[in-house]
């Protein structure tokens, strides 16, 4: 038995929409997971082919084992291939979805049913929090948070053309998320809250407000010693009037626009919104 599914990156805040907002994009990871006899084997290629191990701690192999005990049933063994485009620490989701690659593979694999529902919740509890793995699971704009019951999401269209600078240096998320503040003035929650809300309305078909509703106070400039080169490009965008924002914790920058240069060094991809989420191939 071989199962093949693709999974999306995703762009998590969107600037205003902390750990709330994501929004899939059109750079995708291959997966590929054929039964054997019995153990192991790990072949990975592209993006990260020299930094991830190849054994069972491998983010897509802990999912794929999370989906197994979630479905009661197990292969006797499994050769995994990943074809990674999806760049690492970035800011693009790559985490989120290997996490979420890996439940969709294994079901697959085992040809069993697993929805999207519980996908999203089995992958948030393994990311620890919810809005890049909404995005790679149900493509879209999404909207996650959490309740007592659990993690939620609502996914919306959009459409809308996107660009990603992404640098040559990674910033791990849990070095960006150490320069957050403990407290925040009220005056920008305030404003936050207002942007966000404004964010929802620009993607659903307001695109001249994108420039306002991207505007942030609550994370990219906290974060802007981690990623200098990254913050001024944000700024240098923006004053042209082009909507800027930092992806995710970082330190990739995502416009929404096409034909744009990045500074010299940069991967520049211009991609569109994915509207799918994770699918098999």
């Amino acid at each position: 038995m071989t199962a093949t599914v693709v999974v999306p990156a995703s762009s998590a805040n969107l600037g205003p929409g902390f750990d709330a907002f994501g929004l899939a994009l059109s750079l995708r990871d291959d997966l590929v997971a054929e039964e054997i006899p019995s153990g192991l084997e790990i072949v990975v290629t592209g993006e990260g082919a020299d930094e991830v191990p190849l054994d069972g701690t491998h983010v897509v192999v802990q999912a794929m084992e999370a989906a197994f005990d979630y479905l009661g049933v197990r292969p006797t063994g499994f050769r995994l291939t990943c074809t990674n485009r999806i760049p690492h620490a970035r800011g693009l989701g790559s985490s989120s979805a290997a996490i979420v690659g890996g439940l969709a593979l294994a079901a697959e694999l085992v040809q069993q049913p697993l929805s999207k529902d519980a996908m999203f919740t089995l992958a948030a509890r393994i990311e620890g929090h919810p809005d890049n793995v909404a995005a790679a699971v149900y493509g879209g704009f999404t909207i996650a948070w959490n309740e007592p019951a659990g993690p939620q999401a609502v996914r919306l269209d959009a459409e809308l053309p996107v660009t990603v600078f992404v640098p040559p240096v990674q910033v791990s998320t849990t070095a960006a998320r150490r320069l957050l503040p403990a407290q925040v003035p009220h005056a920008d929650a305030a404003s936050n809250a207002g942007r966000a809300a404004l964010l929802v309305a620009a993607l659903q078909g307001r695109p001249d407000l994108l420039l306002a509703a991207t505007e942030d106070a609550l994370h990219q400039g906290y974060r802007a010693e981690a990623m200098p080169i990254s913050y001024e490009l944000v700024q240098e965008l923006r004053s042209t009037g082009i909507p800027a924002v930092i992806s995710g914790a970082g330190p990739t920058v995502l416009a929404f626009a096409r034909g744009v240069e990045g500074p010299d060094g940069w991967a520049v991809h211009e991609l569109d919104i994915d509207a799918v989420g994770v699918r098999p191939a």
